[in-house]
């Protein structure tokens, strides 16, 4: 193995003598890149988005937005990585050059105020930028006076256009991650919308032609302290075996803040993120496989609608910039109550695929949780794949109670899946997060559904059954008394979903 090194701006740099745990934030600070910033140290504000390059959806190389904020520099071992100072086009001798095109439309529409947020959303949007379909498969949204999100907004897409994707195809959501403190999302989002195409001698648009830089084995141990990466399953569960105490990461968008906010340090961190075990997507006879180590964008991009309750949950799960490190892997390893991914998968009846050293075996969601933040899963064992068996129920939602509309933590969530037949609820399957010390399924509600006909009647009888379901609790986010009140209405709200869709 070599020294750990990572790529950055064009140019490697080792990794050492950085501690193991040392954040991509504070390597490239150290190194004196410092636009970018640290808002929140919790991957919640944006302000230290960086690109990385990624195995791509539609061409080989994707530029991906992450937080530098989480990921520790030896998670980038062999990597390549682009901040904001690296979009611009370098002067001669060190001097200035050109702004890059994002930079250029952030500065020309007043994006920028007090600056501290500008590079990370400059990055976010590079990432969007160069989304290989962005401006193919846009259509234009007709513009006129007076039409935005408020009557403040000027000029915006008229009624009936999509206000989240602009002109050419910028998916404002490519920014949900991003906190702006001066509230200049306005110009910020004219500038989206007016990005154009890549040109055809563009740097970073030609790389995504190339293939990503391949994972490499990473064994970088200082002061009694390690970041370990294998080449494959067998060997990383042999590891695993000899170091029952090593923590797991992938996106490290959980162990990233627990290092951050609450100082944690692990003897061993092991990195499962590259694994080509883990990041395989199969669609079989009988149920579709998706690897663990999967990041949650990529699987949707892969999935591509395919599960339509997994498409619910994604736009609602954090922000672009966590989707793009968070795994499903990730979430269930946690085990945490308010995951948005268990009640969904719960719906969806998946199962887990554990392997250790020696064997694999499968457990049904539903057996997984044992307690707060507690598992089956034993020591040396890892999350390989989760399998939603086929055929899909047609009936599906997946309704999040939360203080904001994108990038928070749940109050409540609730998940349905229903077969309705002839009028007739014949299967229901109901996932729930958030009222519980684990998530779990409302099963007295699914009995009260199942066999009944498909009326308000029904709906409102089961809706007073969900209302017992669980054992909420009050805290910061709500009252046991609201959560158990979310429970009832979001059934309603299923049926009334489904009956307009009916009659429309």
């Amino acid at each position: 193995m070599t020294a750990p090194r990572i790529t950055v701006n064009g140019t490697e740099a080792p990794i050492s003598p950085a501690a193991p745990h040392t954040t991509v934030l504070d390597f490239l600070r150290e190194r004196g890149l410092t636009g970018t910033k640290e808002g929140c140290a919790e991957g919640e504000c944006g302000a230290c988005a960086v690109l990385v390059a990624r195995p791509g959806t539609n061409e080989p190389t994707d530029w991906v937005a992450v937080n530098a904020c989480l990921l520790p520099a030896a998670a980038l071992d062999g990597q390549e990585v682009v901040t904001s100072e690296g979009l611009a086009t370098p002067g001669p001798a060190g001097a200035p050059g050109a702004l890059h095109p994002v930079q250029e439309e952030m500065a020309v529409r007043g994006g920028s105020q007090c600056g501290y947020c500008t590079p990370g959303f400059v990055c976010s949007m590079a990432a969007e930028y160069y989304r290989p379909d962005r401006c193919a498969h846009a259509e234009p949204a007709e513009q006129g006076p007076g039409t935005g999100p408020g009557p403040e907004d000027g000029p915006g897409p008229r009624h009936g256009a999509d206000p989240e994707h602009g002109p050419n195809g910028f998916d404002l959501h490519a920014l949900s991650g991003n906190l702006c403190r001066c509230t200049g999302y306005r110009p910020i989002r004219d500038a989206a919308f007016a990005v154009g195409a890549p040109t055809a001698d563009d740097p970073l648009a030609q790389r995504r032609a190339q293939s990503p830089p391949a994972p490499v084995a990473t064994e970088y141990v200082r002061d009694g302290r390690a970041f370990l990466r294998r080449s494959t399953l067998g060997e990383t569960l042999r590891l695993l075996r000899e170091r029952p105490d090593a923590v797991v990461v992938a996106g490290s968008t959980d162990w990233g803040v627990e290092v951050n906010i609450r100082s944690r340090r692990a003897d061993c961190v092991v990195a499962v993120d590259r694994l080509p075990e883990l990041r395989e997507l199969r669609f079989g006879p009988g149920a579709v496989e998706i690897g663990a180590a999967l990041t949650l964008t990529e699987i949707e991009r892969r999935l591509d609608g395919r599960v339509p309750l997994l498409a619910e949950l994604f736009p609602q799960f954090a922000s672009r910039l966590i989707r793009n490190g968070a795994t499903l892997g990730g979430n269930l390893g946690t085990g945490s109550p308010i995951g948005d991914s268990p009640p969904v998968l719960l719906a969806l009846e998946a199962s887990v695929v554990l392997a250790d050293a020696d064997r694999e075996r499968q457990v049904p969601l539903a057996e997984y949780f044992t307690g707060y933040r507690q598992s089956v899963r034993r020591p040396g064992e890892l999350i390989r794949a989760v399998r939603v068996p086929l055929p899909l129920s047609p009936v599906v939602a997946f309704h999040k109670i939360a203080k904001r509309r994108f990038d928070d933590i749940s109050s409540v969530a609730v998940a349905f899946a229903l077969d309705v037949e002839d009028g007739i609820v014949r299967k229901a399957r109901i996932g729930l997060g958030g009222v519980a010390a684990t998530p779990l399924r409302a099963l007295a509600t699914e009995e009260t559904l199942e066999g009944r006909p498909w009326t308000a009647e029904t709906a409102e009888a089961a809706a007073r059954v969900l209302r017992a379901e669980g054992t909420p609790m009050n805290d910061q986010r709500a009252s046991a008394a609201y959560r158990s009140a979310m429970l009832g209405q979001s059934l309603l709200k299923l049926y009334a979903q489904t009956t307009e869709a009916v009659t429309s």
